[in-house]
């Protein structure tokens, strides 16, 4: 039986890993190209895609929405986009599974078009709040219902959207993204502030298909993103670069299991989304970037690294927002460090897949770590790894793989539970990573 059949996988003390791993699609970017390829007038060619549970969880709901979508002969996907008014209404609720980021998306375009859609998911996706992103879509003139602000949502979207001013407390791509779904079809400009800079594949992706889109920096240090309305996009050809945040997990076992010595190659390299390589490299880490590149309108580069002894620092809030989805694996490799790793600003850790800061403190205090967290801060104290637990993913792909990737350095072996939620951003994972020398195993029920 495959390793990706088993939904436990144990994982164990590990020699020296080798050689080459090749991670999938980014899952940020996968999502966009298909959203903005639907609205776009044309055939939309994508190559790369993340075909992952969240991925094709939006495309099924893009063609619910009347959109035509097909993977071709030669594995690339085609989108026949139905322009910025060609959407129907959905037949049947949306169900995006556990994908907060096509959840969250896809309400954007249906708050910008003159449909009614529900929004359902699965109980971690349905346990997540959406008022975040709902309440600035009803300002823009959307009807919003939901259960006491979480899915199921139903929205009723208009065809003339009002043009808003938002200022975002938090740095989140998906609310921004969300909101400039929407202005698309508004009539004048649609401006969001946020207090960091969060991710910008969707400005990218917007200019690409041939939206306007700005971004500046005010005096005070915010982050101004403005869009102009009643755009009109355009079919254009996308090359998904492979994702950083599916890259950490074998960047970061590389670093702590000795002799190790590795090459990823085709990352994305926005600098948006490299917070984690930074931190790593302070930390005392050996990652070197090769063959940089441009593909797609992002930046790519090959990674190579080498095992190296770690040591703890402060990562300051403002580091947050380029690598929020990194800091489970960031908290196994102070796990392995020596002192104290303080991340400071985690806060939207709690509102994510699960609260990984509870989740990700409590196991690995049960493999024998010294934690200690709040509401937005969370201390990591290096030391042996004693293992020989098993730790449930809770729904969270990202905390399955950061526990599997402890185990390679564990006194004793880690088994992870509820492992098929990996599947979602990074299928073939522990294939990947046992091709490396990683020694992960399924656990029969």
């Amino acid at each position: 039986m495959a390793q990706s059949d088993h939904d436990s996988l144990r994982s164990s003390k590990a020699a020296a890993l080798a050689g080459n791993i090749d991670v999938p699609g980014d899952k940020s970017i996968s999502h966009r190209a298909l959203i903005l390829g639907s609205l776009a007038i044309g055939r939309t060619h994508i190559s790369g895609l993340l075909e992952g549970a969240d991925v094709l969880a939006t495309k099924d709901a893009l063609v619910a929405l009347g959109v035509p979508i097909v993977k071709t002969d030669d594995g690339d996907w085609q989108v026949d986009g139905v322009g910025m008014h060609g959407m129907v209404a959905p037949k049947a609720p949306l169900d995006l599974g556990n994908s907060g980021t096509g959840v969250r998306l896809l309400m954007g375009v249906v708050a910008g078009q003159n449909i009614t859609a529900i929004f359902t998911g699965d109980a971690s996706l349905s346990s997540r709040p959406m008022a975040r992103i709902t309440t600035p879509l009803a300002a823009m003139g959307a009807s919003v219902t939901s259960r006491e602000g979480r899915l199921p949502v139903t929205v009723s979207g208009t065809a003339t959207p009002r043009a808003q001013q938002h200022i975002s407390t938090v740095a989140s791509a998906q609310i921004k993204s969300a909101i400039l779904l929407a202005g698309l079809n508004a009539r004048g400009t649609t401006e969001i502030i946020e207090p960091h800079a969060s991710r910008d594949h969707s400005e990218s992706m917007l200019r690409h298909f041939g939206a306007t889109v700005t971004q500046t920096i005010d005096d005070t240090g915010q982050h101004l993103v403005t869009l102009a309305g009643e755009a009109t996009l355009y079919a254009a050809p996308v090359i998904v670069p492979r994702d950083p945040s599916s890259a950490a997990f074998a960047v970061v076992a590389a670093l702590i299991t000795p002799g190790s010595n590795i090459v990823i190659p085709g990352i994305g390299m926005n600098p948006l989304r490299t917070g984690l390589l930074d931190i790593l490299v302070e930390m005392g880490g050996n990652i070197t970037r090769h063959n940089e590149r441009q593909e797609g309108g992002e930046k790519v580069a090959d990674l190579h690294v080498k095992f190296s002894p770690l040591h703890g620092i402060t990562v300051p809030a403002a580091r947050a927002a380029s690598m929020i989805d990194e800091y489970p694996i960031l908290s196994v490799a102070a796990a392995t460090a020596s002192g104290t790793t303080t991340m400071l600003g985690v806060a939207e850790l709690r509102v994510k897949e699960t609260d990984r800061i509870k989740v990700m403190a409590e196991g690995l205090e049960k493999c024998g770590v010294s934690v200690t967290y709040d509401d937005d801060s969370m201390q990591v104290t290096g030391g042996s790894i004693a293992g020989g637990v098993t730790i449930a993913a809770q729904h969270d792909h990202r905390i399955g793989m950061s526990f599997l990737t402890l185990g390679l350095v564990a006194d004793q072996p880690i088994t992870v539970t509820g492992c098929a939620t990996i599947e979602t951003s990074f299928p073939g994972f522990a294939s990947g990573m046992s091709k490396l020398g990683a020694n992960i195993s399924g656990v029969s029920a």
